[in-house]
């Protein structure tokens, strides 16, 4: 298929597909990563960008696939039988890949996320994909901080919660002021993490801090 053709084809598919809850249809995004390429002062119809706007397109849809998880919904298998457990749980060093909401340009990091549980625990696994639920998102660090500590808090009913994540923000580190290097740490601390100090001190003492 021609350039020119395979062109022609997005564009129709671009003005006849729209999903039923009005998100644009994937050629349509593909159609405007084409004019950005444009944009950008390249010509989207040469041999190697002829296929970008697909790959962007499928890229997109694992940078933001936390929009179709659901937080609450991940955190609704727990177990009650703990013999007693009553400690902090700490899982520590988690991963994230978001992507900063004001020039949508990565954020990474890791994520600490502790609880001290109340008749029931859930699988570890879980703490891990709220993170990533919410880091798959167009984010700003607080935000994303506080939405993990609430969905644990209002979804397991610990006695506590903890949060803390670092994280650099290409928004900063490759544009604008280009201070690489540079961390940024955001904590939330809920129940006996913030009511009681030593919890505080043992959850941070847990993580390295």
């Amino acid at each position: 298929m021609t350039a020119k053709k395979h062109l022609s084809v997005a564009n129709v598919a671009a003005n006849a597909a729209k999903t039923q809850s009005g998100k644009p249809s994937r050629a349509e995004a593909e159609q405007a990563v084409r004019t950005l390429i444009r944009w950008a002062g390249d010509d989207p119809t040469r041999e190697g960008l002829i296929d970008t706007p697909k790959r962007v397109a499928s890229a997109y849809e694992e940078f933001f696939a936390g929009y179709d998880a659901d937080p609450v919904e991940i955190l609704q298998r727990t177990f009650e039988e703990t013999d007693g457990y009553d400690e902090i749980v700490v899982l520590k060093d988690i991963r994230l890949e978001s992507h900063c909401e004001h020039h949508m340009v990565p954020i990474i990091g890791v994520a600490h996320v502790a609880y001290l549980p109340h008749r029931r625990v859930v699988g570890i696994s879980k703490l891990a994909r709220v993170v990533e639920a919410y880091a798959k998102r167009l984010q700003i660090q607080e935000k994303m901080t506080a939405q993990v500590a609430n969905a644990i808090h209002d979804v397991l009913e610990p006695k506590g919660v903890a949060v803390v994540i670092e994280a650099a923000h290409q928004c900063m580190t490759t544009r604008g002021v280009s201070k690489p290097g540079v961390t940024m740490v955001t904590s939330r601390m809920l129940g006996a993490f913030r009511d009681d100090p030593t919890t505080r001190r043992e959850f941070l003492a847990m993580i390295g801090h």
